[in-house]
């Protein structure tokens, strides 16, 4: 049985339990907190030197790092990743888009806020977020417009990769009221048969 090494509070690692959630997929799940430095103990360092968590270790001992990665290599085969060409490369597409345009604002204002509490020392950090991070909303919810999903007409892990940190997204400040069509999304998600909540 292969190991998933996250924390559950991170929507990164939450991508991946969400995943083998859907897809029934059996594996360990090995917490690490980062607050506490885990990522950056030698042991962990030895698996990923990049000092980053999630991590995948397979039963051979071969570690895939990086969420997105890891999504492509557990939804390989599935209704997850389409076998069309042109169509995983949309899924690709999304995923770069949530790892440049979405994560880095929504996501770190979410660690400043959620984790951190708001320190006055990241304040301005803070507060430089938010203009990214709605502008990030605002592509989702044109896209999203006429869509029920990102990419075909089912849930693909491109969905799971944007839905991690976007169904939080309240943690880090941002109001999705005027993002109708990115809250039935949201919906449709958790409707999904086999979902299971960040924390569940």
């Amino acid at each position: 049985m292969f190991k998933i090494y996250g924390d559950l509070n991170s929507g990164n690692c939450y991508k991946l339990k969400l995943l083998c959630a859907l897809l029934n997929i059996n594996h360990q799940w090995i917490d690490v907190d980062i607050l506490k430095k885990e990522t950056q103990t030698d042991d962990f360092i030895r698996k990923n030197p990049n000092g980053k968590i999630p991590i995948l270790e397979l039963d051979n001992g071969s570690i895939l790092a990086e969420s997105n990665a890891i999504l492509n290599y557990l939804a390989n085969g599935t209704s997850y990743l389409p076998s069309d060409n042109y169509l995983r490369a949309l899924v690709l597409q999304w995923q770069f888009f949530e790892q440049y345009s979405h994560e880095p604002y929504i996501a770190v204002a979410r660690f400043i806020q959620f984790y951190l509490n708001l320190p006055e020392d990241r304040l301005a950090e803070y507060k430089s977020k938010l203009a990214g991070g709605y502008k990030a909303l605002d592509v989702m919810e044109k896209h999203l417009s006429d869509k029920s999903f990102f990419v075909g007409d089912g849930p693909t892990i491109a969905d799971i990769s944007l839905y991690a940190y976007t169904h939080v997204a309240h943690e880090g400040g941002f109001d999705l009221a005027n993002y109708p069509a990115v809250q039935g999304w949201i919906n449709r998600i958790k409707a999904l048969d086999g979902y299971l909540g960040m924390l569940d």
